[in-house]
């Protein structure tokens, strides 16, 4: 019996003409999506912006802003039907890749206390708990607080 090849993963640059298909896929994706204008405004701002493909196929997206020295992740999106694959852990360490390549020392981002696998995710990827965001993400009563996570690059 042959066996199964590794999926492929190729990453590209978001352009203009993706965002329709990003939007789509993070409204499949979140209970509180970005909205098609966050990623407009987020490509007008010139933020570093990635989709990934797995053997052809759009699996998820990131959104990493450049400050100085420091990178935010502010999103990172696999499609439903694709997670827990480690799929998340290959577009984290790109994003995390080309933020180092574009200078930066540290990444930082934002996590829902209750995002249990993105939680496993950064703690696998040796991200720690640095802070707490009181009231940062919307919720269905009233809003919700963030964990603040970081690591050096």
């Amino acid at each position: 019996m042959a066996a199964v090849p590794a999926p492929r993963i190729e990453f590209a640059p978001m352009r203009d003409e993706d965002v329709d298909a990003v939007a789509a896929a993070e409204q499949r994706s979140y209970e509180f999506p970005w909205t098609r204008g966050n990623f407009v405004d987020s490509l007008r701002a010139g933020h570093s912006m990635w989709i990934g493909r797995e053997d052809g196929a759009p699996i998820g997206h990131a959104v990493v802003m450049m400050a100085v020295d420091e990178a935010h992740l502010l999103n990172l999106t696999i499609v439903p039907e694709r997670q827990r694959r480690g799929l998340g852990g290959a577009l984290l360490g790109h994003a995390m890749a080309v933020a180092r390549g574009h200078g930066a020392a540290r990444m930082l981002l934002e996590v829902r206390p209750g995002n249990a696998p993105a939680l496993a995710l950064y703690r696998r990827c040796r991200f720690a708990e640095i802070g707490r965001r009181k009231g940062y993400y919307p919720g269905h009563a009233g809003r919700e607080d963030a964990i603040v996570m970081a690591r050096d690059l």
